[in-house]
């Protein structure tokens, strides 16, 4: 029996189906891809989008382009991605601060922090060194918070931006130490980190900090994370030091893409973002810009992050940090 003119199409549209996936998968990457690090160029994150994106380039075989967008503690890269096509060719390098932190101190965000981007998995946990000016005359977190008490008021400490890590964790110091510090925001972390070595600010907490130490530019005080620096073994974590403060659990960094990304490719970047950070090159390359390599698959991801985000919701009033709108 002679089969119909329009079942044959029908057929053969069937048929071709699984060879037009294919090629529409083997398509992408059809040109570099963008990586936005929502900070400036020299700090901390710059340095781990930068080595993430050398990674990914060399596994994907395509340039894969770091294009660093700061402003409004990383509101302005976020939304960007999130407003990019979901076509797998622009990344965020998802700073905890846009998911977990933001959401308390905007009533507006433009963005969905919750389901406005596909989770890769995660990168990094950050190893922030608290240190203090080499003229300051201390050496310790105890003689540090003495200081303080005896000159209210008088003490700074610099943080990359206002709701930074550097912030959160300065606040959190004056708040369960019991001592009065001025806060002074940068504009990013490299230039704290000029402002402490050229002794305009008494106190950073920031991973800028380790080059300085190892130079003998500034006092190391403690490291602010679960982990000790592997540059600086001698130095305690803040939970040795007699002070307690809380801390965030949760992964620092993040790869994400917009919401809707094809899941061949959220499956291939996942992939190819789990294999970098397996490999002991990038893990020794994050320690130098004091990340410690930190995978967690998509859905375990997305997990650390609602976890932060209730504990900020309850840490960021506590320390005066409110909606601003």
């Amino acid at each position: 029996m002679e089969i119909s003119r329009t079942r044959r199409q029908l057929l053969l549209l069937v048929a071709g189906a699984p060879l037009a996936r294919l090629q529409a998968q083997t398509a992408w990457p059809a040109r570099p891809i963008k990586l936005v690090v929502p900070y400036p160029a020299g700090g901390n994150s710059d340095g781990v989008g930068r080595i993430i994106a050398d990674r990914l380039a060399a596994d994907l075989n395509v340039p894969v382009i770091v294009d660093n967008r700061p402003g409004g503690t990383t509101q302005l890269g976020t939304e960007l991605v999130f407003r990019a096509p979901p076509d797998g060719q622009t990344l965020l390098l998802g700073a905890a601060t846009a998911f977990t932190v933001l959401p308390h101190l905007r009533s507006k965000l433009p963005y969905d922090p919750q389901r406005g981007f596909e989770p890769l998995g995660s990168v990094a946990e950050y190893l922030a060194v608290a240190a203090v000016r080499k003229d300051l005359g201390v050496s310790s977190l105890s003689e540090l918070v003495r200081r303080a008490k005896e000159n209210p008021g008088k003490l700074t400490f610099g943080s990359a931006g206002v709701a930074s890590v550097g912030h959160i964790a300065g606040e959190s110091l004056k708040r369960d130490a019991g001592v009065d510090m001025l806060h002074v925001p940068f504009k990013g972390s490299a230039d704290a980190a000029s402002a402490l070595a050229g002794g305009q600010i008494d106190l950073l907490i920031d991973g800028t900090t380790v080059a300085l130490a190892k130079a003998g530019r500034v006092i190391p005080l403690f490291v602010y994370s679960t982990k000790r620096h592997p540059e600086l073994p001698s130095v305690p974590l803040l939970s040795e030091t007699g002070v307690k403060v809380i801390q965030p659990t949760g992964p620092a960094w993040g790869l994400f893409a917009p919401r809707g990304t094809a899941t061949a490719i959220t499956a291939r970047l996942t992939q190819s973002l789990q294999k970098a950070l397996a490999e002991p090159e990038t893990r020794a390359r994050l320690q130098r810009v004091s990340a410690i390599a930190d995978w967690r698959p998509p859905a375990e991801l997305m997990h650390a992050v609602q976890s932060d985000y209730r504990f900020f919701g309850e840490l960021l009033p506590a320390i005066g940090l409110r909606p601003e709108d």
